[in-house]
């Protein structure tokens, strides 16, 4: 079964950190990236009256999620939606607020061991890299008919890649003589462009070329900074919000947004700070929890995880 291959990251913590908001008749838990449903299979075991409405881009995760969640199809409402679309999926289902909401973003554990989606670089795989194969450009899209300028500038944004302007051109270069298709070639392409003393540290060349990619044909960060307000919106006071990143662009978009709720809104020098401008949340971690080494040798996919997590206070006024 692939879902055995999944080893949902942080489980315990994250388990540990939505318990509070979700132990009470009635509760509701919004698993906004459902993948292989790793986390709400535990989160729907340990709380016999929760109910989970999981969304995922990717119709395969679905149909592997509502297998390994059928011991629960009662209390569970999967949807085929990006987190972006979370406030439209609750509304759909006459849920007005939830108690806990749970993002594990990045690319999944299912969608990296599938050399036909082309996530990986370490095989020869269609240039696709579609969390959702059904619509949307593919990144043989994106790396054969950018400009080499917008090309450069999704790989310095998305991908923080030095050597953005420099790739651009070789790709503009080499896709003239045969339009790329794999990701081989891609991958071999980027591996030449960058100086040799820079290929012998940071891992693959071509890792953060292939995350750019990844996140313009998802357009996760542009999705990403819409979902985590209205999560937030989502939450009833007393709910919690755990969000695990992967790298530092998501981990940075979090971060703002979950700091930003946590800030009171009164002007500076105000004697008595109105209630409407108290803050929304409350920051259940100091900055960003990391796995421990035990999981991460257990789990290397773990090592780049990044956990915050806060608590809805009160309404908004």
């Amino acid at each position: 079964m692939t879902t055995e291959r999944h080893v949902p990251v942080l489980l315990a913590r994250t388990l540990e950190l939505l318990a509070p908001a979700l132990g009470g008749s009635g509760a509701v838990v919004l698993d906004a990236t459902l993948g292989m449903g790793g986390h709400s299979a535990a989160l729907l075991e340990q709380f016999g009256d929760l109910r989970l409405i999981g969304l995922d881009r990717d119709p395969e995760a679905l149909a592997l999620a509502a297998e390994r969640l059928a011991p629960f199809a009662d209390r569970t409402t999967l949807v085929h939606a990006v987190y972006d679309e979370l406030a439209a999926v609750l509304a759909s289902a006459r849920v007005h607020r939830v108690q806990g909401v749970l993002f594990d973003l990045g690319v999944s554990s299912l969608q990296l061991d599938d050399a036909g989606r082309g996530f990986a670089y370490a095989q020869d795989a269609p240039l696709d890299m579609r969390m959702d194969q059904s619509q949307g450009i593919t990144a043989a899209e994106v790396v054969n008919t950018y400009e080499p300028a917008q090309l450069a500038r999704v790989l310095k944004q998305y991908g923080e890649e030095r050597f953005a302007r420099r790739i651009a051109d070789a790709v503009a270069r080499e896709r003239e003589r045969e339009p790329f298709s794999g990701t081989a070639r891609l991958a071999e392409l980027v591996r030449s462009s960058i100086p040799a003393a820079t290929r012998r540290t940071g891992g693959h060349p071509a890792k953060r070329t292939f995350q750019a990619l990844r996140i313009e044909v998802n357009a996760e960060l542009t999705a990403l900074a819409d979902a985590l307000p209205a999560a937030a919106d989502a939450l009833a006071v007393g709910g919690r919000i755990v969000v695990l990143s992967y790298q530092s662009l998501e981990d940075r978009l979090v971060k703002r947004a979950l700091v930003a709720g946590a800030a009171g809104t009164a002007p500076h020098g105000l004697p008595v700070v109105l209630p409407e401008h108290e803050p929304v949340l409350r920051l259940l971690t100091r900055g960003a929890e990391v796995p421990g080494a035990a999981e991460v040798a257990a789990n290397p996919r773990a090592a780049s995880a990044r956990l915050r997590a806060a608590e809805r206070l009160r309404d908004a006024a």
